[in-house]
């Protein structure tokens, strides 16, 4: 279940990054080094007036647009026919596939987003991995730093794991869905084909081709001053 083969198909953008990767997380610790080895910075894509590139360790491809207000900090290496919109905010060793999109207000840092990824509106992704064509609803916030000052510890079958990361936000498998104003606790590892409901707070070990819902109870009453 912690197997990269449970969560990615290993084609597409950046396959290269799972070869002989033990545990999913290992994939995080390559990210800067395969950035080092891959980046031919080069703007193919339109950047529009407006939008901020910081640095000259950056790679947009072909038909890649980025939009007025988005701010793009190297190293990254972002794929073809994709979308930067206005207010992304894009800052360091971040790899992204083609036809993503990374949306308003939306934040990603030491990431992956392979190929079809989305996080259209108000997103944190922060040391993490979204598989192909996962999609992100509105508000979703992948946390990545446990509060107390240790490395993230993922606990499966009554074993724990340790990471060795200090940072670790949250691993996608591929076609993962989830909904609007979810949050991920450090370490969070969602099978392919899951699904996580609007407002739920998801931790652990999700197996493949589940749903998720954090069921809240609601209480109706009536005002005793109003007639």
């Amino acid at each position: 279940m912690l197997t990269i083969d449970r969560y990615f198909n290993k084609t597409g953008s950046y396959a290269e990054l799972f070869d002989d990767v033990a545990y999913a997380w290992d994939a995080l610790k390559r990210i800067k080094t395969y950035i080092q080895k891959h980046l031919d910075a080069a703007i193919n894509g339109t950047v529009m007036d407006g939008a901020f590139l910081i640095g000259d360790d950056i790679f947009i491809g072909e038909g890649t647009i980025v939009e007025p207000g988005a701010y793009i900090r190297g190293p990254a290496i972002i794929g073809n026919n994709t979308e930067v919109r206005q207010g992304a905010y894009i800052r360091g060793n971040v790899l992204i596939g083609d036809n993503c999109v990374v949306g308003h207000a939306t934040e990603i840092k030491h990431s992956v987003m392979l190929d079809g990824a989305k996080a259209g509106h108000f997103a944190y992704i922060g040391d993490s991995i979204l598989g192909q064509n996962v999609n992100l609803g509105a508000g979703t916030k992948l946390a990545n730093l446990k509060i107390t000052p240790s490395t993230v510890t993922v606990r499966f079958e009554g074993q724990s794991y340790d990471t060795g990361l200090r940072k670790f936000g949250a691993i996608l498998g591929d076609r993962v869905e989830t909904g609007c104003n979810s949050v991920t606790t450090p370490g969070t590892m969602v099978g392919y084909d899951s699904l996580i409901y609007p407002n739920a707070t998801v931790r652990g070990v999700i197996p493949p081709a589940h749903i998720l819902k954090s069921v809240a109870t609601q209480t109706l009453t009536k005002r005793a001053d109003m007639s």
